[in-house]
Parts: structure tokens; C-alpha cells; sequence
């Protein structure tokens, strides 16, 4: 089984702090993954930000995982990809990408998650938990009850899949989202608009250590 960190951080559109800007702050708060997701540039542009993440990841021992566009795999130092289309064939995708490569999706449903378990997906985010600004989308919010079911589904079917609770959490959803036995968190507005970056990640991390249960 890959390793996949409990806190993924991902990066985003916003004004006044660059996606390479953000994977720094990230990295110096401590991250040990960054999903870089940016659906507005051209390849060019793309490659020329995931080099520079990249390259900082590497100085310190971050996983560096993007956000679609898997035609880019091989050429930049990529680790992962991850798949926001639901739909999205894992099988087909991970026959072109091959097994070294680290692939997550998205789910919004019981039976996505199922389906990607088996089609082999490394880890999935399960959201939104929360109303959220920084993706839009018309998925019913799956609050902490909705959590709380998957897992024991999942449990029930004897299904072994790293879940993240992604979309909308607040530092003050952490433990209770922990506590359904979840396996990590996504978070991306809470740390990018905080007003201590590096501080508000460190939050996240230590709240997360305490409360998870697995």
C-alpha cells in the first residue's frame, strides 16, 4: 500500500498568493503533501508551476500530487494524480499511468467509493462535507453523518480505502470528522485565507494527530 498523509493541502486560484507561493508557505509549515490544483493555464504554464513545486517539494520530502491533467505524467517529477471526474475510468487510468504512480478521486456517494476501491484508486476525497468557496458544484453536503455511514459501510464490506473528508472543513470539524474514522482531511480555503498561514496549517496537523482513531 502507498503512503498517503492523513492532511492533504491544496493549493488554488486566489489573489495575491501564487500556487508556487502556496506550496511554499505549505512545505515551511510542514507539509508532507501538496495537491497542486489549477484548471486555468495552459500546459506550458502548468509545467512551468509543477517544476517549481516540485522542486521545493523535493527539498523538503513532500509528495507532489496534481490535480488532472494526468497527459503531464513523465514530464515533470509527479508523484500522483488525482481525478476530480467521478465518472472517471481508474481502471483505464491506472493502465496508462502504471502502478508506481499515486491515484485518488473523487466521490460524493457510498457506491463511488466502492467503485474506486475496486477499481484501485490509492486513496479517495469524500465531500463536500460543507457548504464551500473554493470548488464549485451541486454534490449534496455529507455533513458528519454522512461520514459516519461511509465508514461503516465501507467496514461492513471489508473495504481497506484511505477516505478524506474534503470540502468546507473548518478546524473545528476535525474531531468529529476523526472520530467517524475517516483516514485524513483535505483543506485548502481554512489554511489559504487564514490569516497566519503557516499557523493555521500547523493547527490542522496537530488536531488531526490527536483525533484520529486509526
Amino acid at each position: 500500500m502507498k503512503y498517503i498523509e492523513k492532511l492533504h493541502y491544496i493549493t488554488h486560484d486566489i489573489p495575491n498568493l501564487s500556487h508556487v507561493e502556496q506550496a511554499q508557505f505549505a512545505c515551511e509549515a510542514g507539509a508532507k503533501w501538496i495537491q497542486y490544483r489549477c484548471l486555468s493555464k495552459t500546459d506550458e504554464t502548468l509545467l512551468a508551476d509543477i517544476n517549481a513545486i516540485a522542486e521545493t517539494c523535493d527539498d523538503w520530502g513532500t509528495t507532489l500530487i496534481v490535480t488532472d491533467h494526468v497527459h503531464l505524467n513523465g514530464k515533470a517529477d509527479i508523484q500522483g494524480f488525482h481525478i476530480e471526474d467521478m465518472d472517471a475510468d481508474f481502471t483505464a487510468i491506472r493502465n496508462k499511468v502504471g502502478n508506481d504512480i499515486t491515484l485518488g478521486g473523487s466521490a460524493n456517494t457510498i457506491e463511488n467509493l466502492i467503485r474506486l476501491a475496486k477499481q484501485g484508486a490509492d486513496y479517495v476525497g469524500f465531500g463536500p462535507f460543507a457548504t464551500t468557496e473554493t470548488k464549485a458544484n451541486n454534490f449534496p453536503l455529507l455533513g458528519i453523518d454522512g461520514y459516519y455511514e461511509a465508514m461503516q459501510e465501507l467496514k461492513a464490506a471489508n473495504i481497506q480505502l484511505p477516505v478524506l473528508a474534503v470540502g468546507g472543513i473548518k478546524i473545528y470539524d476535525v474531531e468529529a470528522l476523526m472520530q467517524s474514522g475517516i483516514y485524513g482531511i483535505a483543506v485548502s480555503g481554512a489554511i489559504n485565507f487564514a490569516d497566519d498561514f503557516i499557523a493555521a496549517y500547523q493547527d490542522f496537523y496537530t488536531m488531526i494527530k490527536e483525533s484520529a482513531v486509526n
